[in-house]
């Protein structure tokens, strides 16, 4: 007698060849009865002829039948959206072109089940409506008395597109952007600005793709409620003698920050290069804010005067790597607000000069090794051997400096015969009890009126929300009248009357309720 499992397993074969014959499902056309996550896709704001995000639609068929939807359609013919529909990218209606991504034909759609409708556009603003700049379209399902409909609009936005000339052989305009490890020239794909392209308004937003450079001996002003958009991988350099004016108002601040303006990039870190401030250039900036850059401001050499860079109420946010990265640099800051930073909200290393009043230095990135504010005299060349150059100043008065990690002040002075200068008057820093002890950081002669934190008990500043970068200070914090009054800025970063002697670039003020 044949083993019972020799039998079973040739049956299941054989049914296995007749089922796949079949046919399985049975599909009927739709009947106008979908129903869609949402009745209209908004595609937040995008800058003329630049592509979006991609948005998803969800579409669902509640029925018990398997149906075909005969047309899935853009209305507009010539539609500067596009879809890929279940995966698919579609045809033109011709049925001649594919990856057209706006016409579909006889998508099935199983019961109770359901599929995802992905939709992009890339929009000039001569395409929107005049009036309101709003350019809109229409998903179409099926047709006649069983059409269905989901609204798409967006916003485009003109804009003052600045970029490197492309050459008739593919090659790009390049400026230089530095040199390598043995001293050779690098050049980068970018371009230096004209003479009628050296002062930024308010009118429209200025996108910049590559490097933009000033030119030596030039002048870049930019007036206030200026907005500057960097693609990815761009940046704004000074070269020698140029000089960054940047003169924007506390209601109306210059906004420095990507090109990507979808709100789920609001706060995302490094999505362009930097400000870089060449040796021998200058800058005086006020009323400012600088977002998600990889180094807020770079800072490499300056020609050593006092008024080399000024930073009047300017906020950073957001840099992947420092907010202020200064090789040898000259900085007077007052009003400087510096949020979380990969590495360092301030780096001022190999030497320089650096003078900070009523600022806030705040680091709550999520690692276990980013300060604050780090100070070194020292720079590491190629072969990994240390230069050193000195440290004539380093000055924070009033200021905060705080975050999430036991040691927010990083002071690395490494041996060196040069001078080596700081500090600290009526400043809240948040440094361990083991750190309090070392005399770098408790020399009553460099640190005036310290007022040492832990992170827990007294001395803590009382952000509002220091994980978003918040860092106003709240009517319960401790750096409530701790300044010293000998150096009060009487005016605050927004502008506000100082009414208390209060640490940090903020006046104290309630938190505002959620209600």
């Amino acid at each position: 007698m044949p083993h019972m499992r020799n039998l079973i397993v040739p049956a299941l074969l054989i049914l296995l060849i007749f089922t796949s014959c079949r046919k399985d499902f049975e599909f009927e056309p739709s009947t106008g009865d979908l129903e869609f996550s949402k009745d209209t896709v908004y595609l937040d704001t995008v800058f003329t002829n630049i592509g979006s995000s991609t948005y998803t639609l969800k579409v669902y068929n509640r029925s018990n039948k398997d149906i075909s939807i005969p047309v899935i359609r853009l209305a507009k013919n010539d539609s500067k959206y596009r879809m890929t529909v279940d995966g698919m990218t579609g045809a033109d209606e011709d049925g001649n072109g594919v990856g057209e991504g706006r016409f579909f034909t006889d998508v099935e759609l199983l019961a109770n089940d359901s599929m995802y409708v992905f939709i992009e556009t890339t929009a000039a603003i001569s395409d929107a409506n005049p009036e309101d700049f709003l350019y809109t379209d229409q998903i179409q399902f099926d047709s006649g008395a069983n059409l269905q409909t989901v609204e798409l609009v967006t916003l485009i936005q003109d804009a003052v597109f600045l970029y490197p000339q492309r050459f008739d052989d593919g090659t790009y305009e390049q400026i230089p952007i530095g040199v390598d490890d043995n001293g050779n020239p690098i050049q980068g794909r970018g371009f230096f600005l004209e003479n009628d392209e050296l002062q930024w308004t308010s009118q429209k937003p200025y996108v910049i793709y590559g490097y933009a450079g000033i030119p030596p001996g030039q002048t870049l002003h930019i007036d206030a409620g200026a907005r500057v958009h960097f693609h990815a991988e761009s940046a704004l350099i000074a070269y020698n003698n140029a000089l960054l004016n940047v003169t924007g108002s506390t209601t109306n601040p210059v906004v420095f920050e990507g090109d990507r303006l979808e709100p789920e990039f609001s706060d995302v870190p490094g999505q362009w290069l930097t400000i870089w401030l060449t040796q021998g250039s200058r800058a005086n900036i006020e009323n400012a804010i600088i977002k998600n850059s990889t180094v807020g401001l770079l800072i490499s050499g300056n020609d050593g005067t006092d008024d080399t860079v000024k930073l009047k109420n300017v906020q950073i946010y957001g840099a992947a790597n420092y907010g202020v990265l200064a090789y040898t640099g000259h900085i007077q800051g007052e009003n400087v607000v510096m949020g979380s930073s990969g590495q360092a909200c301030l780096a001022g290393t190999f030497g320089g000069k650096y003078r900070f009043v009523h600022s806030t230095f705040n680091n709550n990135w999520i690692s276990s090794r980013q300060v604050a504010v780090l100070l070194t005299s020292y720079n590491i060349n190629p072969d990994q051997s240390l230069s050193y150059a000195a440290l004539d100043e380093a000055a924070f008065i009033n200021c905060i400096i705080f975050g999430s990690n036991q040691n927010m002040l990083l002071i690395d002075k490494q041996e060196s015969t040069l001078a080596f200068n700081y500090l600290f008057d009526h400043s809240m820093i948040r440094l361990n009890n083991q750190a309090q002890q070392n005399p770098v950081y408790n020399d009553p002669a460099r640190f005036i009126v310290p007022y040492y934190s832990t992170g827990l008990g007294n001395n803590i500043p009382a952000f509002w929300n220091a994980a978003s970068d918040n860092l106003r200070i709240s009517d319960e914090s401790d750096a409530i009248n701790k300044a010293n009054p000998a150096f009060l800025i009487p005016l605050d970063v927004e502008g506000t009357p100082r009414t208390s002697n209060d640490l940090g670039a903020y006046q104290s003020a309630p938190v505002p309720s959620e209600d």
